[in-house]
């Protein structure tokens, strides 16, 4: 089984979080232990994108950016998986630096120097070359860059059945069993 942080950033996206984590509670069979970390700057933002504040009702563990005391905190607390969605380059940036100056950026420090699996959901456009460079560097340090980038040929008809195609493939990125539309299929 498995143990999933999610940190939601306050880059633009706030339909992407929602969509993961209602998608995430209703697959509990398949994790075990499931934390979130939210920037005040998301709650903003989710405010404003949504207009709701929705987070506030769902029944997982939240914690705040300077709690260092949450168990993702430590190699030890044996999460397998990160998910940064979305993903602001300034955190991006801090990642790739070492800069572990937060729950966020601590937690990807940790699961990166336990070579476990970092999913940063960059969200911001267009790609200056300090953020590719950040990209890169996360990526060669097992890290995964998966750009909030929309598929179009399941023809989506909403927004949240079009910012779905990128939470599935983060969940098949994650080792979520998921049925979706696969390319091929009928």
């Amino acid at each position: 089984m498995k143990k999933i942080v999610v940190a939601i950033t306050g880059a633009s996206g706030s339909v992407y979080p929602r969509l993961l984590l209602s998608k995430l509670m209703n697959l509990k069979e398949q994790w075990d232990e499931l934390s979130v970390v939210m920037t005040e700057n998301a709650k903003e933002v989710w405010k404003i994108e949504l207009e709701e504040e929705g987070y506030k009702n769902i029944p997982l563990k939240f914690y705040t950016q300077q709690d260092f005391n949450a168990p993702f905190a430590s190699g030890s607390g044996q999460y397998d998986t990160m998910i940064i969605i979305p993903c602001s380059m300034g955190t991006l940036g801090r990642i790739a630096s070492g800069i572990s100056n937060d729950l966020i950026t601590r937690a990807a420090d940790v699961v990166l120097k336990e070579r476990r699996k970092l999913i940063c959901v960059i969200r911001d456009t267009p790609y200056n070359l300090i953020h590719i460079r950040n990209m890169e560097t996360i990526t060669l340090a097992g890290g995964i860059i998966c750009p909030a980038t929309p598929s179009f040929y399941s023809k989506p008809t909403t927004i949240e059945s079009l910012a779905a195609t990128v939470v599935d493939r983060v969940l098949d990125l994650a080792g979520i069993d998921i049925t979706t539309y696969r390319w091929g299929k009928e």
